[in-house]
């Protein structure tokens, strides 16, 4: 699975912090085998995130866009509504689920308004932008984002078998 990164910051884009979720990104797709094909930074801008998510999926340079950032209620998060300019189909359980998985611990997690869905044959989903989150996040799609890839790619999966109790 070939993996893109793009962090969504204000003051990363500036050289003002480091992308320390990114990295954390970075490091989960490694860990797994997985290709990390592209890295960028953009600022909290919703025509700059949208045509970067764009460019990523429609260059097929990724089966799967993790974006990280600009999720919350601040008036420069805007994430969002930039992917929901640019996917096709939208995946709410991906995002549910991933709101839903700390709630009790972090009652904040609650205030994330990101939105995962589908430009062509990626996926593409919104992290929040704090490492600890990220990492959060990327535990709840483990057990389901191979199989979503395989759907996206017409590959034969266990779906069949699965539906019948296999």
């Amino acid at each position: 699975m070939r993996v893109a990164v793009l962090t969504v910051s204000d003051s990363v884009a500036a050289g003002k912090r480091q992308d320390r979720s990114g990295d954390v990104i970075v490091e989960w797709a490694r860990a797994r085998g997985l290709e990390v094909t592209a890295r960028e930074v953009v600022p909290d801008e919703s025509d700059v995130i949208a045509q970067a998510l764009a460019r990523l999926a429609d260059e097929d340079r990724a089966d799967l866009i993790l974006s990280t950032g600009g999720t919350g209620l601040a008036p420069r998060d805007v994430t969002p509504e930039a992917t929901r300019a640019v996917i096709e189909r939208e995946a709410p359980g991906i995002a549910e689920a991933i709101r839903a998985a700390h709630r009790e611990a972090v009652p904040r997690s609650m205030l994330s308004r990101g939105v995962a869905g589908v430009r062509g044959s990626a996926l593409i989903v919104n992290l929040p932008g704090s490492p600890k989150a990220v990492s959060e996040a990327l535990a709840v799609l483990d057990p389901v984002v191979q199989h979503a890839v395989d759907l996206l790619k017409g590959a034969v999966t266990d779906h069949d078998s699965a539906a019948r109790g296999e």
